[in-house]
């Protein structure tokens, strides 16, 4: 079916916005993907084919590449499932659908609903159409014309990509449009590519585009269009961490992070406090990941079903009317234990004095007060009365303010900070990881709490502009829920007990022990996002330990799971077949 352009049009947010669309379907005898036999659909009716498609006109593009995210919105809610359903900070309820147990338990016996592979090649192979047809050459007043959106699909497809071989391991990888079941049949008798393979292409395939600007299409339903797209460098710095490139991975951050247009801060403002160093019955609410300051891109999500993709989580983390109040995923005892088990710390000044208070840690009010208070922040249970036993609602209602019905974020500045984190520990420079985390690494934090030969080694590294990156305008990542992290005698840099032989030993000594505040510290940041699972993997993979995967994962009820333990252990059950 031919789609002119007025058929294009729509009054929706993404729905109708012309995709190019070539989920892909490999067929043929003895097929290997038989729950997603439509991976590489060649005959859908909304295919236009390459003679009719030379995205040649500026309309053409800016559709096709809405139309793009379009085809992202179907993979959004996964993104976040598929990181936290399998991971040891929340648990499914007797709610939950048989898939997300069957997800949780990481059994794939039988068909799942978030064993879809096809949805992640249908993106990549828009993005595949898009870059061999548009004509990247046309200029117009000598600019090039299609430039901007040129990058941008580069960055969906790479981010695509990333996505789908974190959660299956070994992918077909296919960097053509494919349009034909002989063509579909070549793929997947084709070239398998791993994390790391993905990884050093695509790395080599964004760099020339790094510094590209984003496209600008103004306001598109309520949002700047500017947050539908990847930033470039910040992907770059994941593939390099999921590389091992950790050099080039916090250089990659660190040149996002301090771009002299669009510089990224800490965002101290945006915290959870207690407001008083004596009185413990309720803190200040005033944390928010959905800070406009703080978000970097999203996947934006319609409000209807009638206008297309609607977002499925607040309904799964949430109790709403939909649902009858009963929520499928909530925190778990794991998540609650990590959460109770940091120290809260407070500094305070009289007229004479500066010192610190730690908050008890008994005699709360709720035991969600105790230690890190971003949980409490974020999430709240209670129970309601005046309901009869035979009541078809639920009678605790479920709260979870990290979760917006429109959109579902991908860059998070706390997040990217921590990437950072991550890297420029395994890069050999754990003083300036530990700064991130305690105090906000600034030029003059950077002097105060990292030495000179740490400074000097890393150099450009940790260098941010001295009038943007102040004392008051960056926050350790730990403050946001933890107090004053910079006056913590009990969150400081990991030392050995006695002197060790070199300068070198001591900083491979300090490094794991860095990296494990770091982790823990992306599960405070970063829970119910779907990070914590491929953070794990990721630590676990790079240590070749297993068990830092299969140990929280297992005890994330209030026992250990023996039996999920041990198939946690085999690396090949962390990923999902590809059916």
């Amino acid at each position: 079916m031919k789609m002119n352009r007025t058929n294009r049009k729509s009054k929706t947010l993404l729905a109708g916005l012309g995709a190019i669309i070539f989920p892909v379907t490999f067929v043929g005898a003895g097929m290997l993907f038989t729950a997603c036999s439509d991976m590489l659909d060649t005959t859908s009716e909304l295919v236009e084919f390459a003679e009719d498609n030379t995205l040649d006109h500026p309309t053409d593009s800016v559709y096709s590449v809405l139309g793009i995210v379009n085809r992202m919105q179907i993979i959004a809610d996964r993104t976040v499932l598929l990181g936290e359903v399998r991971s040891d900070l929340v648990e499914t309820t007797e709610a939950a659908t048989a898939d997300m147990k069957r997800l949780a338990a990481f059994d794939f016996s039988q068909p799942n609903k978030y064993n879809q592979v096809s949805d992640y090649y249908a993106v990549i192979n828009n993005c595949n159409y898009y870059l061999a047809n548009v004509d990247s050459a046309l200029q117009r007043r000598g600019r090039q014309l299609f430039k901007y959106e040129y990058a941008a699909v580069k960055a969906f497809r790479a981010w695509a990509y990333l996505e789908l071989v974190k959660n299956y391991g070994q992918v077909p990888f296919v960097t053509q449009p494919v349009l034909t079941e002989r063509e579909a049949e070549d793929a997947r008798q084709g070239q398998r590519a791993t994390i790391s393979e993905v990884c050093d292409y695509f790395i080599a395939d964004l760099t020339p585009y790094a510094l590209v600007d984003l496209p600008q299409y103004g306001t598109i339903g309520s949002y700047s269009s500017q947050y539908f797209f990847i930033p470039m460098r910040a992907l770059l710095g994941d593939l390099c961490l999921w590389a091992g490139h950790y050099t080039e991975a916090a250089r990659w951050y660190n040149s996002y992070l301090n771009d002299e247009k669009q510089p990224v801060e800490q965002n101290p403002s945006n915290r959870i406090r207690w407001t008083s160093v004596t009185d413990f019955q309720r803190p200040s609410d005033a944390y928010s990941v959905q800070s406009t300051r703080e978000y970097l891109s999203f996947i934006p999500m319609e409000e209807r079903v009638f206008d297309g993709t609607v977002s499925e989580l607040p309904n799964i983390f949430q109790s709403t009317q939909e649902n009858n109040y009963f929520y499928q995923l909530t925190p778990s005892a794991g998540m609650r234990r990590l959460s109770a088990s940091q120290i809260y710390c407070m500094e305070y000044k009289t007229e004479t004095t500066t010192d610190t208070v730690y908050v008890p840690r008994t005699g709360l009010t709720e035991d969600l007060l105790v230690g890190d208070l971003r949980l409490y922040s974020n999430f709240r249970q209670t129970a309601v009365g005046g309901q009869d036993e035979y009541s078809e609602y639920n009678t605790l209602r479920q709260t979870m303010q990290k979760l917006s019905t429109t959109r579902v974020l991908t860059y998070r500045s706390p997040i990217i900070y921590l990437r950072y984190a991550e890297a420029l520990n395994r890069a050999g420079y754990p003083q300036s990881a530990m700064c991130i985390l305690k105090h906000g690494l600034c030029d003059d934090n950077a002097h105060e709490y990292i030495d000179s030969l740490e400074r000097v080694a890393a150099g450009s590294l940790i260098s941010f502009d001295a009038t943007l990156f102040t004392k008051e305008t960056t926050l350790g990542i730990h403050s946001r829920g933890a107090g004053d992290a910079n006056c913590n005698a009990y969150y400081s840099l990991p030392m050995p007990d006695h002197q060790l032989a070199s300068r070198q030993d001591t900083i491979n000594y300090q490094i794991p022990l860095v990296e494990d505040l770091i982790v823990n510290e992306l599960a405070l940041e970063g829970a119910f996002e779907g990070y914590r699972f491929h953070d794990l993997m990721r630590v676990a993979l790079r240590r070749g330990d297993p068990a830092y995967l299969a140990d929280p994962i297992s005890r994330r009820g209030a026992d250990q799971d023996g039996q999920l333990r041990a198939l946690l252990m085999d690396t090949n059950n962390w990923y999902l077949p590809l059916q």
